[in-house]
């Protein structure tokens, strides 16, 4: 897949900000909607070059039946049409594999990938019943019945972590030592005035209220990140009784958006802001693992993204992982023989929360920035998805002043 290009600069995600926080009022799609508009005017990108769209979501909204083809108008290119795709965690690399086999296949010229999600104030579902006791029906909190419950391999996420840790040996003294180094790398990003934040996220960010008419508050990056130490994380039990995963050693629900443009090489170079940068995309990888060992699964996605791109993990000059439980990191380094503290520099998921749909996408777009700063290589994404599945993408980039 090596005629698939993403434009230099044609991308950019939300400030990610901790659920019940500054974006929490506002609509996700309407709000994907209006960060679109606003980016793509920012970037000199016409709306009317796009002719195919995808909409990655995984928390239902007011009237989100109409998916991308309402988002695309409501951000100026009516004329597009696409899917909406739920994926769970693996929604964003989802949707970017959607965008380039379209591209791939010739029946687009220009795509956009946006993911939204808002995991605040979930939807609460009532699903009728006729046959029910007296037509009683059934109901479920979106998101918090699922976070606690898998309904085929019946625990909840932790749980999973604790499967893969105990496999694999993992204690919690080496989740302490690995999500502080996280932590620590996040404030690169930070460092400069959030200068490589900055790279592709507009900072100081506007976040409008529910109306979109005024503006209600300005975000200096992304909000709800708790302060990290070594003492600190050593104070924290484990969540579960005899377990080793503590709250310090997970993600947190977040809210936020992001997307990025999918073209051919020609379109790309028109439409980047530095043509002599050429990003593409080099193959996808998706895998499944045992019940209730979710941690694991980006290891088999990841290797059949190496194998998609026709490279080996020692040709890779960059990882980002999205990491719900710091498990997942340090399963993938003992798997794959590298160095668990020579990747996600800049920070990941862990630290800057999951918004399900939009994390991996983002997980992208900062992979890309890093290569670019490094002089171009290869990049490698995968990150684990609800059901103990994964996704994982392979990116090339090369710097024509390198």
């Amino acid at each position: 897949m090596t005629d698939i290009a993403i434009p230099y600069g044609a991308y950019w995600s939300t400030p990610f900000v901790r659920w019940q926080g500054s974006l929490a009022h506002l609509h996700s799609l309407k709000f994907a909607a209006h960060v679109t508009r606003s980016v793509l005017d920012q970037r000199g990108i016409d709306p009317a070059v796009f002719d195919f769209g995808v909409l990655g979501t995984t928390v239902p909204q007011r009237s989100a039946f109409y998916g991308l083809p309402w988002l695309m108008a409501e951000a100026g290119a009516g004329q597009v049409a696409g899917p909406t795709i739920s994926q769970a965690c693996a929604t964003g690399a989802r949707i970017l594999q959607a965008a380039a086999a379209e591209v791939g296949a010739g029946d687009a010229g220009v795509a956009l990938a946006v993911a939204a999600d808002r995991v605040s104030n979930g939807p609460h579902l009532y699903y009728p019943a006729p046959h029910g006791p007296g037509g009683t029906g059934e109901h479920e909190d979106w998101v918090l019945d699922n976070f606690e419950k898998d309904p085929y391999a019946g625990v909840a996420m932790v749980q999973t972590a604790e499967n893969v840790a105990a496999e694999a040996g993992i204690d919690t003294a080496r989740q302490n030592e690995l999500t502080l180094l996280r932590y620590e790398q996040y404030q690169e990003a930070r460092a400069n005035d959030s200068a490589f934040l900055r790279r592709f996220m507009t900072l100081p960010f506007t976040v409008p209220d529910a109306r979109f008419k005024r503006t209600q508050a300005e975000l200096e990056g992304d909000e709800g990140i708790f302060p990290t130490t070594a003492e600190g994380l050593a104070k924290l039990k484990p969540v579960l009784p005899g377990g080793t995963v503590t709250f310090g050693g997970q993600t947190h629900p977040a809210d936020g958006n992001a997307g990025i443009v999918v073209t051919t090489p020609d379109r790309a170079r028109e439409l980047s802001s530095e043509p002599y940068i050429d990003i593409r995309i080099r193959g996808f990888g998706q895998a499944r693992v045992k019940p209730a060992f979710m941690p694991a699964a980006p290891v088999p996605a990841a290797r059949r993204a190496l194998e998609a791109a026709g490279v080996d993990i020692g040709q890779i000059a960059a990882i980002k992982t999205h990491n719900p439980f710091i498990v997942n990191d340090l399963y993938l380094a003992q798997q794959l023989g590298i160095d668990p503290q020579g990747f996600n520099r800049f920070g990941c998921s862990l630290v800057w929360g999951h918004p399900q749909g939009p994390t991996g996408l983002r997980s992208v777009i900062e992979l890309i920035e890093e290569l670019v700063m490094r002089g171009g290589g290869l990049g490698l994404f995968t990150g684990c998805a609800a059901g103990d599945s994964a996704m994982a993408v392979v990116i090339d980039v090369k710097d024509a002043r390198s």
